[in-house]
């Protein structure tokens, strides 16, 4: 008895198995990462910094008026609005392809009445056949012995998790892009302000070589050098003026809403107003695998890929389908739930692939250069990774000396311009001097405040770059 017992047991847990399937993927190993150990450079991180991943953005970009603009571009933003769909869209073929491994249950009702005669329409002679049937079952329900459903499935699910990176991605491009257009849009303010002092000196060295000309001090080489100095300052506002309206349309995309103008106002030092960002620790190329989630989608992918090879391996297997149902079935309408109508029917089939022209290889050899190619763009999203992070790090380790030695140099124009000023309106040096002088000053001015967006910018590189930008709190 006990004997039997366990050879019964044996043969349920053979079964079970049987009916559970086996699955035809092959195991998936990352990638090794094809990038250097560190970072060209970089200076190893203090044990106590968080990483940039699990650093929210609130937290870093604190300044107030930014961090109102950011929240207004993650409620009106069309790109991500569209990434938030795609997650839905690959959820629901998630659940598609899952409910494929269930069997579908449906209820149906048949009638049909025939003759041979079709006078019988008109009720002239013949005879008429009727059949009525109402039944309950499964239609071609896929029995998944050889796991070609489950790799499906998985690769779906793969999708999925793929789409939802994708929309972390995402995010930290908007945060990031919503950053760096305020801060060029204060930048423009600043150069705006800078174009119409610049302007307006030269207009009154216009004026003031123009009093001198007329009363015999100086050339009319001095005069239109100065005429020519005060147009091209008048250009370089009207420039100045078409650049900072294109910039705040580019910001006003970002967000889905007009620029308040609040976001602009309150910062009278331009960029020096900016509340400062943290410093972030860089750490080591082999973080990015867990922090930025464009990698994290590629390797999504490239599991998918990996799981379409188990789907075109068990195309080359037996394919079983069960068709069942149970209902009624009966010639008169009247009866059909009368005793004695029960009917049933049981179909299984099974197709076996014997000869196909090579549909089933070509298959599997489309399924394995696709692994190929997925492999491929994971590997370029980790260079493309390394390559971003090491450029910031090397923004932030020269920007700053850059944009001391800048500002060192305007000073020093500014003090030329000064004392050429006075010498100029003492008569001691020639026009030529001083407009030579402002010319260097306002480049110098100029300069110095695009360096500083630059270094500003790379801060909100290096943070996206780290992968930060897509927590919250």
């Amino acid at each position: 008895m006990m004997k039997k017992n366990v050879v019964s047991t044996a043969l349920a847990g053979a079964a079970a198995l049987v009916l559970a399937g086996c699955s035809l993927i092959p195991a998936y190993e990352r990638p090794a990462a094809p990038v250097p150990a560190s970072y060209p450079g970089a200076q190893p991180a203090a044990a106590s910094t968080s990483p940039a991943s699990t650093l929210a953005w609130q937290d870093y970009f604190t300044d107030p008026r930014l961090a109102k603009l950011i929240t207004t571009a993650l409620a009106n933003n069309r790109d991500l609005r569209v990434a938030v769909l795609n997650i839905e869209q690959a959820r629901a073929q998630f659940q598609i392809q899952r409910a494929a491994q269930f069997p579908a249950l449906n209820a149906t009702a048949s009638g049909s009445r025939s003759s041979p005669n079709p006078l019988q329409a008109v009720g002239v002679g013949g005879s008429v056949s009727s059949s009525y049937s109402v039944n309950l079952g499964i239609t071609a329900w896929e029995l998944d012995f050889f796991g070609r459903v489950a790799s499906l499935k998985e690769q779906a699910l793969a999708q999925f998790l793929a789409t939802e990176e994708s929309r972390k991605a995402t995010q930290i491009s908007l945060i990031s892009a919503v950053a760096s257009g305020w801060l060029t849009l204060i930048a423009d303010d600043e150069l705006l302000a800078l174009t119409r002092q610049t302007l307006a000196t030269r207009e009154e060295s216009q004026t003031l070589t123009r009093m001198r000309f007329d009363s015999g001090v100086v050339s009319e080489i001095d005069l239109r050098l100065a005429d020519s100095l005060a147009e091209t300052a008048r250009a370089s506002y009207a420039e100045q003026r078409r650049l900072r309206m294109q910039d705040e349309n580019a910001l006003a995309l970002l967000l889905g809403a007009p620029v308040p103008p609040e976001a602009t106002e309150g910062g009278a030092r331009g960029l020096d107003a900016v509340a400062p960002m943290a410093e972030l620790p860089a750490g080591l190329p082999s973080d990015l695998l867990g922090e930025r989630p464009d990698i994290r989608a590629a390797e999504q992918q490239l599991i998918a890929a990996n799981a379409n090879i188990g789907a075109a391996r068990a195309a080359f297997f037996p394919r079983v389908a069960l068709t069942t149902s149970i209902g009624t079935a009966s010639s008169e309408f009247s009866n059909l739930f009368d005793r004695g109508t029960k009917a049933w029917a049981f179909s299984p089939q099974l197709t076996l692939p014997i000869f196909d022209a090579g549909r089933n290889q070509a298959g599997l050899d489309s399924a394995k250069a696709g692994r190929e190619i997925a492999v491929a763009q994971y590997e370029k999203s980790i260079q493309t990774a390394f390559r971003e992070v090491a450029d910031a790090l090397a923004g932030r380790v020269t920007l700053s000396e850059q944009l001391r030695a800048l500002r060192a140099q305007s000073d020093a124009e500014a003090a030329r311009f000064r004392l050429s000023d006075l010498r100029y309106r003492n008569g001691i040096a020639s026009a030529l001097d001083l407009l030579d002088s402002q010319r260097s000053l306002y480049s110098a001015q100029q300069a110095a405040v695009q360096t500083q967006l630059a270094q500003l910018q790379n801060q909100v590189v290096l943070y996206k770059t780290l992968g930060g930008g897509w927590a919250t709190r």
